[in-house]
């Protein structure tokens, strides 16, 4: 009896679910009660508030960070949302278009850049560590990567944080008159002489915070996808040349 009566109960909350159609978004939703969540956050304002195709659960980008916000604001979750239709990571996708913007925001003349000779087949950024053993792996590459037509653009990330050593070495680096060559040097271990100047270093650390940069290198595509960790020259060109963009396991992460 008591399977029975379950069973119905299951029936019962599948037509129910079933009888709940999709949110039509072309029609204008009420905006949550962003009250208790902008306490929580100590009255930070969020970058952007947008509906979700799930009825009732809003999109919230706080910091670059995105959230999702109950329409009473009373909850908000944090995780990733998967279309299990089209299998689709729609926060990781949303993620991408957030980096990507970011990104383009930037100027190139605030970036050391390694271009290849001739053309250009693919732009990457990367966000990278003086110290950091595979930084100065893939550093080592770089002729390798230039070849593969893939211009290197790095932003400084000291993983220490502001005013460490590592801190102090990217800023020499800015200040130097021949940036390329001085971090080369600074990768190879050598010494750079230590200079100040009004530079870009602790901007683009606290960016590489904003976009969820955990780890060095960690490579932000043209698509906006993340790559964290080294991954070789000949297999960076593979991914860059696949049109889909499929994300190989990186050979190691430091």
């Amino acid at each position: 009896m008591r399977k029975t009566v379950l069973t119905l109960a299951l029936l019962q909350a599948s037509f129910a679910f079933a009888a709940d159609p999709a949110p039509d978004l072309a029609k204008p939703q009420a905006a949550p009660d962003l009250a208790k969540l902008q306490a929580a956050l100590g009255g930070q304002q969020p970058d952007s508030v947008a509906p979700t195709s799930i009825s009732g659960l809003y999109e919230v980008v706080v910091g670059g960070q995105i959230l999702y916000l109950s329409g009473d604001g009373r909850f908000v979750l944090q995780g990733d949302v998967i279309d299990l239709g089209s299998r689709d990571n729609l926060t990781e996708n949303r993620r991408g278009e957030l980096r990507g913007k970011a990104i383009a925001a930037l100027n190139e003349k605030d970036m050391v850049v390694f271009a290849p000779e001739g053309a250009v087949k693919h732009t990457v950024t990367i966000f990278t560590d003086i110290d950091c053993g595979y930084c100065r792996k893939m550093h080592s590459q770089i002729a390798a990567y230039n070849k593969e037509g893939i211009k290197i653009r790095y932003l400084m990330f000291p993983r220490e944080g502001i005013g460490s050593e590592s801190y102090n070495k990217a800023v020499a680096v800015w200040c130097a008159d021949d940036r390329p060559a001085a971090l080369t040097q600074a990768k190879r271990g050598e010494t750079v002489p230590g200079k100040t100047c009004e530079n870009p270093v602790q901007a683009q650390f606290e960016l590489g915070q904003k976009l969820g940069v955990r780890g060095t290198p960690s490579m932000i595509l043209e698509s906006g996808e993340m790559l964290p960790g080294y991954v070789p020259p000949t297999q960076l060109a593979e991914l860059l040349a696949n049109s889909k963009n499929k994300t190989p396991k990186p050979t190691a992460q430091p």
